[in-house]
């Protein structure tokens, strides 16, 4: 029988919902049923794509005797960390803080008051090297509360006090000039793995925010360090088995140094991140492989995660049936030589082979092979390898899919909104434009209320229940800034201005412009959720900080940009040290260092030659966070238009900075050049 995540709309939950363990969903009513029967919470938080997510109900939820043991003596509670990062974010804390790392699943004992006392991640069935099974924990943490409940409820509010207590440097709320962010070149500079390019060991992960402070420092400063790091960085990507050879789309992360083994999962914020990188990177220096890289990931995007409704799917599943009805790890994705050979037949497997790396011992497990493009020597017939490539990708699809989560997030649309207009304009796809569009579309048809607030997520047209958080309403303003500067019309910068007026009302410490993860107004969890720092994607605080900096040099609002700049003191404190973990913010300071460049376009049209050219142009410079507008004289779409009458009856471009402008040229070399210095 379905317990209560049956009307759920995560994907996750769903998973759960013929589990014989008596779910509920976070809800005060949950909470009130511990405090009636006087049990303690089970708290399990993960994510529909997560492997060990995966494990971890096979083995213990899916158990008759395990869901009866929780059912008698705790209260479950299931969390999609997707659809609730709040929660997400409090309880990992807690954890880190307990154990000094972190992961999914989690699992947390709670106190009826929802107070921490007990943690972990995975727990086996049965104990395995050094860790106790699941059902040891369970039977130790009941015994505990039975036996010391007031020991148990001292530990508990003893943590939560020491997490109200870890109060976050917020630097000196100013800009970080250019000492900082020299200082944080020279500290990535000490990171990076010269032969295998990257920052760290393994596991290694795709540095998509730390690649795009780089592009932007170069583009300053001239910095040949740093461009070399970011080049390299994104061909042995590009080369290696965490990109889809095939299909397109980076997976989550290596397991190993060299970009070989992938985590197999597909992210689309992973994808959105690093399909605008490569973007740039072409933008940066004409790389034909990092043009490849970007439409080919962005095509991904369009193909594999986009939903009915026009959003983009959160993810696809590492796991898939690997032909026996077994779920295994990247089944869908890896060869063995007799594969390619009953694929290709024996002339073109022998070249596939050569040419993707795959051998006989194999490069993965069990003698299969993640396709790579390894560097060698030797020339390949261009053709003959897009005819392999052709055929192996209509091979693959003819295997068991991995599973897709379905739900729309309303961050993660925005930063891959922000990806496919820059793509599509960058490489005249006017496809891409029109998808970064229908998503933008859907999120203010669906996600969008009247008052401008933010749904996290949805799911085959339904609104959720969660209210949007700062990461949501910073990438949905940065996909719409992005939106306005490719399309001209000034409808997203208004949208953008909404919900970036929500993050200075509910989200902004007026005091110290200090930013929290959770709107003023949200649910009250054991600790207001803030964490600066960007991780897989960029933290809610980072990206805010570089959309109002965009907002405000496209309106010349003095409290956005004061905003900004104190939102950035936090990056002034953090970049020196932690540059790899603040690259978004570092990104946002390069922007705010250079101006940013205002530039606008005017033209007789839109449609107009010279308007269309001089547009393409200004997009296409790499002056680091430039803001285009483009429009008709007097035209009300934007103010960068206002009082920017034609030239001679021609097109022209006005750029300004710092409160200073060029004058306005009609020339397109003019315009480069002066983007570009």
């Amino acid at each position: 029988m379905p317990n209560r995540l049956a009307h759920e709309t995560s994907p996750y939950l769903l998973q759960h919902a013929d589990n014989p363990v008596d779910w509920w969903p976070w809800s005060a009513e949950a909470f009130e049923e511990a405090r009636k029967r006087s049990v303690p919470v089970l708290l399990s938080i993960g994510y529909s794509s997560c492997h060990w997510c995966h494990v971890m109900a096979h083995e213990s939820f899916e158990d008759q005797e395990t869901a009866e043991y929780l059912n008698a003596h705790y209260v479950s509670v299931k969390v999609d960390r997707e659809e609730r990062p709040d929660v997400d974010a409090v309880y990992m804390e807690a954890v880190q803080a307990a154990t000094g790392h972190g992961g999914w699943p989690m699992t947390v004992f709670l106190t009826p008051d929802a107070e921490p006392f007990y943690f972990g991640t995975y727990f086996p069935p049965a104990p395995r090297q050094g860790m106790p099974s699941f059902r040891q924990v369970l039977q130790g943490v009941h015994q505990a509360w039975e036996e010391r409940r007031d020991e148990v409820t001292e530990v508990a509010g003893k943590i939560v006090r020491d997490l109200a207590g870890r109060e976050i440097s917020y630097g000196d709320a100013q800009t970080p000039g250019e000492q900082e962010l020299a200082q944080a070149l020279l500290a990535l500079t000490r990171e990076y793995d010269p032969q295998r390019g990257g920052f760290g060991g393994a596991p290694k992960f795709p540095p998509s925010m730390v690649l795009e402070f780089l592009l932007r420092h170069h583009a300053r400063t001239g910095a040949e360090g740093a461009l070399q790091m970011a080049r390299d960085t994104c061909e042995r990507m590009a080369r290696g088995g965490i990109y889809d050879q095939l299909g397109g789309g980076f997976a989550r992360y290596s397991v190993d140094r060299d970009w070989i083994v992938p985590h197999f999962e597909k992210m689309l914020y992973d994808n959105a991140l690093l399909c605008r990188v490569y973007a740039h990177l072409w933008r940066a220096t004409g790389s034909e492989l990092a043009r490849r890289v970007a439409l080919e990931t962005a095509d991904f995007m369009v193909r594999e995660l986009r939903t009915a409704e026009g959003g983009f799917a959160s993810a696809l599943d590492a796991d898939s049936d690997d032909g026996t009805g077994k779920h295994v790890e990247g089944a869908y994705y890896v060869w063995t030589p007799e594969q390619l050979r009953e694929v290709l037949g024996e002339q073109d497997a022998e070249l596939a082979a050569q040419y993707f790396g795959v051998t006989e011992e194999g490069t993965f497990e069990h003698g299969q092979s993640v396709l790579q493009l390894p560097q060698q020597d030797g020339l390949f017939d261009a053709g003959k390898i897009a005819s392999i490539r052709e055929r192996l990708l209509a091979a693959r699809a003819e295997r068991p899919a991995p599973g897709r989560d379905d739900k729309i997030v309303a961050a993660w649309n925005g930063l891959a909104i922000a990806a496919l207009a820059e793509t599509g304009a960058y490489f005249d796809r006017p496809d891409l434009v029109e998808a970064a569009l229908a998503a933008a579309d859907l999120l203010v048809r669906l996600h969008l209320d009247e008052q401008a607030r933010l749904t996290r997520t949805s799911k085959d047209g339904h609104a959720g229940a969660n209210a949007g958080v700062l990461e949501d309403y910073a990438d949905v303003a940065e996909g719409f800034l992005a939106l306005a500067s490719v399309t001209g019309e000034g409808v997203w910068l208004e949208f953008a201005g909404f919900l970036l007026d929500h993050v200075l009302a509910r989200f902004t410490d007026e005091e110290s412009g200090a930013l929290f993860d959770t709107a003023a107004d949200a649910e009250r969890l054991i600790r207001r959720p803030q964490d600066p720092t960007d991780n897989a994607a960029p933290s809610g605080w980072t990206a805010a900080a570089g959309a109002l900096l965009s907002y405000a040099a496209h309106t010349g609002s003095g409290p956005h940009r004061t905003a900004a700049e104190r939102a950035l003191g936090v990056v002034k404190a953090l970049g020196p040290r932690v540059p790899r973990f603040i690259g978004w913010g570092l990104a946002a300071a390069e922007a705010a260092l250079d101006g940013p460049r205002e530039v606008a376009i005017v033209g007789p049209s839109l449609d107009h030659e010279g308007t269309r050219t001089l547009h393409r142009t200004a997009l296409l410079g790499t002056a680091p966070g430039a803001v285009v507008a483009v429009g008709v004289p007097e035209s009300d779409e934007f103010p960068l238009l206002r009082d920017r009458p034609l030239v001679g009856g021609e097109p022209a471009a006005y750029v300004c900075r710092n409160f200073t402008c060029d004058a306005p040229t009609t020339e397109v070399e003019r315009l480069r050049s002066v983007l570009s210095d």
